[in-house]
């Protein structure tokens, strides 16, 4: 345990909180007999999981409406990307099992490191406080915020674009390229996104594909959508 401890970067008060963090309902059912398994924490562990990355998005993407805030949060405690970070501390073998479950792989089961690390979340919360959980948040979490860059629309920019358009019109957007240039070695694309014979915006990029998503990304930073918008509702 002192291992784990060492890379939560938190000392637990009450070990067995981080036993019963880790504890899998398959021992109990295995054994016949009643023991506290790690269930009842990882609903905590859920709810505190919620709010904590709420407030880390909110300082982060101070830009970012209510919908792309909840989509990315939603992305972060998925049940693949919480085994992800699980994987990544390697929970996996601190996790106390039956010997059936752990015989069918149950330590690399998707949904049991996701459990089990909204678990550990939940004992930190009851052992340490807001505070202390906030801390592991940071350590679990932080460098997935980091990767999806300054803005949530780098993740996928021409699908949001798409969002944004098609609560106007079943019509996608298309993207022309309208400049190529330079040897095959060092190659310069200029692109346009286009719907309806509105030219939303342009991009240039070193490829076809970063072009089209420098266009996306500009046409949903320009004013022409909001004009659009209005145009709607005429």
């Amino acid at each position: 345990m002192e291992l784990l401890q060492s890379v939560l970067g938190y000392t637990f008060r009450d070990s067995t909180l981080l036993n019963e963090a880790l504890t899998h309902p398959s021992l109990g059912y295995e054994s016949q007999r009643h023991r506290a398994d790690n269930q009842r924490l990882e609903f905590l562990g859920d709810a505190v999981l919620q709010l904590l990355l709420s407030e880390m998005l909110f300082l982060h993407y101070d830009k970012a409406d209510e919908g792309m805030l909840t989509k990315i949060r939603s992305q972060l405690v998925s049940t693949k990307a919480l085994a992800q970070i699980a994987r990544r501390i390697q929970l996996g073998g601190f996790l106390i099992m039956g010997r059936g479950e752990e015989s069918n792989g149950g330590r690399e089961r998707e949904s049991t490191l996701a459990d089990g690390l909204e678990a550990v979340v939940g004992a930190v919360y009851i052992d340490g406080g807001i505070q202390a959980a906030k801390n592991l948040a940071a350590l679990l979490f932080q460098q997935q915020i980091l990767d999806l860059g300054s803005s949530p629309s780098d993740q996928n920019p021409k699908g949001q674009l798409q969002e944004l358009l098609q609560s106007l019109s079943p019509e996608s957007p298309n993207y022309q390229i309208t400049l190529e240039s330079g040897p095959d070695h060092d190659k310069f694309f200029e692109a346009v996104a286009l719907w309806k014979g509105h030219k939303l915006g342009v991009g240039t990029g070193k490829s076809k594909k970063e072009a089209e998503v420098s266009a996306a990304l500009n046409a949903i930073d320009s004013p022409i959508i909001p004009e659009l918008k209005n145009l709607s509702r005429l």
